[in-house]
C-alpha cells in the first residue's frame, strides 16, 4: 500500500475535543523536563498546583487528533514516520484547566522521490469551546521516510528559517531523564516508537527515542528561561525543524541568537555533538 496524493489531501480527520486539568498542565511540564531540581523556584510552579503557570508549547498537545497515520486508511508506513517539523502561534495564554476543541487538516503532501521519503504537512486550530475564540494554531511536517517516490505532483518544500552566521549569543544545557519519554507521551503522543524496544529497531533505532514534541519543549524551557523570565505570556510563537533523534537521557544545549523580538536557535546533543533541532525561530515579547 501506498500514499494516494488527492486521497490523503481529501482525508477528513475529525475535531478532537478535549478537558484538560492542572494535572494535563503538571504531567507535560514533567515530561519535558521540569522539576528536575526539587528546589529550582523558578520551575517548581509549572510542576505544582500552587499558582500554576501553564507553559505556552503545551498548546502542542491539545485537541489532538490522535495517531491517525496508524489509526485510519492513509496509505503511510507509519512505523517509519517521524516529526519533521513543528510549530505554535500563541492567540492568548493558555488557561490551567479548560476544553479547547482542535480541528486538523492536511494542506500539503512532497514527495522527495524514490528512497528519499515523503512531507506531510498539516495544521490544527485550537480554540476555547465555550467562547470559540482562538487559542493557538498549530503547525506539522510529518517527514514519512518510508514513503517517497509515490508519484505525487511536484511540489516545494517549505524553506527553513535561516540562522544568523555569527557565534551563538548564549547557550543553555538541559539534561533529560533516561524515562523522559514513558512520561512524555502520557500527555497524548502514543507512538510505540518512544517506548517500545522491539519498534524501535524495526525503525532504524538502537533503543527507544525521545519524542520530538519532548525535545521542542527543551528548547523551548531555554528560550523561556534566558528570554522570558519564566513568564510564559512572554513566548508568542515557537517553531523549528528536528534533523536527528535524541535517546532519552541525553543532554541539550540550546544556542541560541536574539535580533530584537525574534530568537533564532538550534539544539545539540552534547553528549554526540548532533544537532537535533535545527533552523529554530521564537518570537516573544519585550
Amino acid at each position: 500500500m501506498a500514499i494516494v496524493y488527492d486521497k490523503l489531501m481529501a482525508l477528513n480527520l475529525p475535531a478532537a475535543e478535549q478537558t484538560y486539568t492542572t494535572k494535563d498542565c503538571i504531567l507535560y511540564a514533567l515530561g519535558v523536563g521540569f522539576g528536575h531540581d526539587p528546589m529550582n523556584e523558578d520551575e517548581l510552579p509549572f510542576v505544582y498546583e500552587k499558582d500554576l503557570k501553564v507553559l505556552p508549547t503545551m498548546g502542542t498537545v491539545l485537541g489532538h487528533p490522535g495517531f491517525w497515520a496508524r489509526n485510519r486508511d492513509t496509505g503511510i508506513d507509519w512505523v517509519k514516520i517521524v516529526n519533521g517539523e513543528q510549530g505554535i502561534t500563541l492567540h492568548q495564554p493558555l488557561k490551567s484547566q479548560n476544553t479547547v476543541v482542535g480541528k486538523q487538516k492536511i494542506i500539503e503532501v512532497v514527495d522527495k522521490g524514490p528512497g528519499k521519503g515523503a512531507l506531510i504537512l498539516s495544521e490544527r486550530t485550537i480554540t476555547d469551546k465555550t467562547t470559540g475564540f482562538p487559542i493557538a494554531t498549530v503547525t506539522h511536517t510529518t517527514f514519512a521516510r518510508g514513503d517517497g517516490g509515490f508519484g505525487g505532483p511536484p511540489r516545494e518544500a517549505p524553506a527553513p528559517h535561516p540562522l544568523p552566521t555569527r557565534a551563538p549569543d548564549m547557550t543553555c544545557d538541559l539534561g533529560t531523564r533516561p524515562e523522559a519519554a514513558l512520561v512524555y507521551r502520557l500527555s497524548g503522543d502514543l507512538n510505540p516508537l518512544h517506548s517500545e524496544p522491539d519498534i524501535a529497531k524495526q525503525a532504524g533505532y538502537p533503543r527507544p527515542i525521545a519524542h520530538g514534541l519532548g525535545t521542542f519543549g527543551t528548547s523551548a524551557h531555554a528560550v523561556l528561561k534566558t528570554f522570558c523570565g519564566y513568564d510564559p505570556n512572554k513566548l508568542k510563537s515557537f517553531a523549528a525543524r528536528f534533523s536527528a533523534p535524541v535517546f532519552p537521557g541525553e543532554t541539550i544545549r540550546t544556542e541560541r541568537w536574539r535580533d530584537g523580538n525574534v530568537v533564532s536557535f538550534r539544539a545539540r546533543v552534547v553528549e554526540r555533538d548532533v544537532v537535533a533541532v535545527n533552523n529554530g525561530r521564537a518570537e516573544v515579547r519585550l
